[in-house]
């Protein structure tokens, strides 16, 4: 791995690792990351295992991960990182690719959001931004289609476990979510204020053990909740 130079000191915002096996596209994405005032590449990767060297050592708040690199594919690289439970780092896959068995695959690898190499420089910052907010960049038509399919692979009782020891609220929240709304529409079809919305999907995302919204709703269709 070779570390990009550092931003300005106290450089605020969101911290990013870039993976790519082509150096070219790494350096691209971070002069691109670099320019905004918010964002700080802390270090890049050249392949999957030096992805999940560089998150554990680093501790990003978003991880850019190509799907396919040597050594370790970014499907098993995020495997890898979302499963260390004590690490709060986020995955936003890049690729060229955009048929639905690799959003599928991101997706149960654990990613947050899925952006295609070719997006424009102002889309990839908008995504940066909310995956580290622990949302999805996927629109919520893409999200609920993805994650039903998902779900209908594998329904477990632990998903049913999980969403039972949610409050009435927080179910009726949670059904929302699947349904791919915002927190801001969520409040006016629940009659809420958005700050209280907020508190309860942060309840929520506790107490089924989800990262973010797209892990949560995946837990609901696999619960039964939705269907």
């Amino acid at each position: 791995m070779t570390a990009p130079a550092p931003g300005p000191p106290g450089k605020p915002g969101v911290r990013v690792v870039v993976a790519d096996d082509q150096e070219l596209v790494r350096t691209g994405f971070a002069m691109i990351l670099d320019a905004e005032p918010d964002i700080t590449v802390v270090g890049d990767a050249a392949d999957g295992r030096a992805a999940v060297s560089a998150t554990a050592r680093l501790r990003p708040d978003v991880i850019l991960m190509d799907i396919r690199m040597p050594v370790l594919d970014g499907l098993a690289a995020t495997r890898e990182i979302t499963a260390d439970p004590l690490c709060r780092s986020r995955v936003l896959m890049l690729t060229t690719f955009d048929d639905d068995e690799h959003v599928y695959a991101a997706l149960e690898a654990g990613a947050s959001g899925y952006l295609l190499k070719d997006a424009p420089a102002d889309q990839l910052v908008g995504a940066i931004h909310v995956v580290a907010r622990g949302e999805s960049i996927l629109s919520p038509a893409v999200t609920t289609r993805l994650v039903r399919d998902v779900a209908r692979r594998r329904r477990d009782p632990v998903s049913q476990h999980a969403v039972a020891t949610l409050s009435p609220r927080e179910t009726e929240v949670l059904v929302h979510m699947a349904e791919g709304r915002s927190n801001q529409e969520i409040a006016a079809a629940l009659v809420l204020s958005e700050a209280t919305v907020k508190t309860h999907v942060a309840r929520i995302l506790a107490k089924l053990g989800s990262r973010d919204r797209v892990q949560a709703v995946v837990t609901a269709y696999r619960s039964g909740l939705v269907d």
